[in-house]
């Protein structure tokens, strides 16, 4: 009669089992990541440049200019969706803010279509910020949904735009006259740009998909 395997035996039987699951599940995502293509900063700078970056140029010439001295350009764009990135990641802007909109009746009346895979093929997706909790809203639609102006005031002090706000201030954002400096204007670009991919851009709460048309200049603008 054979005997019974002991507790350990089993435990550690479970343990390799689960390792085992968890590296063909790793495997297998992984290899599939590889199949697919990833967009960098500068394909999408090239599908179109927000037009809250333009505005920045219009609106802060001599300061722009200082930073990104080619102008609004697909490259100074692409430029500072990257430094608005990596700040978006240093700052933790990730641990209060999600970039996820879940399949519930409730996230999508609140911040538009639920999020799809394809969303987070681009390279300002790494890492990926789908984010932890939401103490502040959902931004992974929030581009033009705010003026550059409501941004820079928000940062600045976030109560004086939204009263019960937590968010500290990021007043390194600025310059001495209360301006942006080359890092506020790349998260305010980066905060603009968050959703431009979609077909319901500029309006996804508001209006049905295919609203957002390519201007001549090469901005994207809704109509």
């Amino acid at each position: 009669m054979m005997d019974k395997p002991s507790s350990k035996t089993l435990l550690f039987a479970g343990m390799v089992g689960s390792s085992l699951s968890l590296l063909v599940v790793a495997a297998v995502a992984h290899t599939s990541h590889l199949s697919r293509t990833e967009l960098t900063a500068e394909q999408l700078a090239a599908d179109g440049i927000v037009y809250e970056f333009v505005q920045l140029a219009e609106r802060f010439p001599v300061e722009f200019n200082r930073y990104f001295p080619a102008g609004a350009t697909t490259e100074s764009y692409a430029e500072a969706l990257r430094l608005g990135r990596d700040i978006y990641v240093a700052e933790a802007c990730w641990h209060c803010h999600t970039q996820q909109v879940r399949p519930i009746p409730a996230d999508e009346q609140r911040w538009g279509p639920r999020s799809q895979a394809s969303e987070y093929r681009n390279e300002l997706q790494h890492p990926i910020m789908r984010g932890t909790r939401r103490v502040g809203p959902d931004l992974s639609r929030e581009g033009a949904r705010r003026s550059n102006d409501w941004h820079l005031a928000h940062f600045y002090d976030a109560t004086s735009v939204v009263p019960t706000s937590v968010m500290p201030a990021y007043r390194w954002f600025h310059d001495a006259r209360g301006y942006p400096n080359k890092r506020g204007m790349a998260i305010i670009t980066y905060m603009q740009s968050l959703g431009s991919w979609l077909d319901c851009y500029p309006n996804c709460l508001d209006r049905p998909p295919s609203t957002m048309q390519r201007d001549p200049s090469g901005t994207r603008e809704g109509v």
